[in-house]
């Protein structure tokens, strides 16, 4: 019997729309899926998760083996205790169940057979160094719009730029997030732009190396403007 206690204030009818978190060049990569709400929103999320990628989900792929399925799922003090019908044996298909439960309030770390149950900051190899988990690929947007996530680069800070359909950048500016230089932190920031007509763009963000100014770690969110 598979039990579930994360809860929904989303009308059971109504589809959710929940973070699945893939890899993209072997670190998570969150994207959005539309899921049926209710009391059973985490058990979906973790259904879809093992189900992997589909064919719009643009450069991510799954280290979790085809053939896993969830067996029980219940939460409790904060941990997420998951039973899987096979065990994961990598890190970071390890990384993708514990992101994608964490996202959800009520838990904080998981418990999926491994020593002790786990949260994010077990998985720091794991996560890009900048990870923007608002907007998500795919979204659309407007002027305004606002970007979070966490980040763990040098001395905190990092650079976004926004570009048209063009490529011309319409938008750029550098983030401090709340920490860095090794200790991963969380930022949240605002994006104006002005276009004449609504069209796609890019979100880019990428640190600059303290050594020549060259970019790296450089992530590109595609969007609707």
């Amino acid at each position: 019997t598979v039990t579930e206690t994360v809860t929904s204030s989303v009308p059971s009818e109504a589809p959710a729309a929940v973070r699945l978190y893939f890899l993209r060049d072997g670190k998570v990569a969150p994207v959005s899926r539309g899921v049926d709400a209710g009391p059973a929103l985490g058990r979906a999320a973790v259904n879809e998760l093992l189900d992997g990628p589909e064919a719009d989900d643009e450069g991510v792929q799954t280290a979790i083996p085809s053939g896993v399925g969830l067996e029980s799922l219940s939460i409790a003090g904060g941990v997420a205790s998951v039973e899987l019908s096979k065990p994961l044996s990598t890190e970071r298909a390890e990384a993708q169940l514990v992101y994608t439960l964490t996202q959800f309030p009520t838990v904080k770390r998981v418990d999926y057979g491994a020593d002790a149950p786990v949260g994010r900051r077990a998985f720091e190899q794991q996560t890009p160094a900048v990870l923007v988990e608002s907007p998500l690929p795919g979204d659309s947007v407007e002027s305004g719009f606002e970007v979070t996530g966490t980040a763990n680069t040098f001395e905190a800070t990092f650079n976004y730029e926004l570009k048209d359909a063009s490529g011309k950048v319409v938008s750029k500016n550098f983030v401090t997030a709340t920490s860095g230089s090794g200790t991963r932190g969380t930022f949240r920031f605002t994006v104006p732009y002005e276009l004449d007509e609504p069209q796609d763009g890019t979100l880019i963000v990428f640190e600059l190396s303290a050594e020549d100014g060259s970019r790296t770690h450089e992530s590109e969110i595609p969007l609707h403007l």
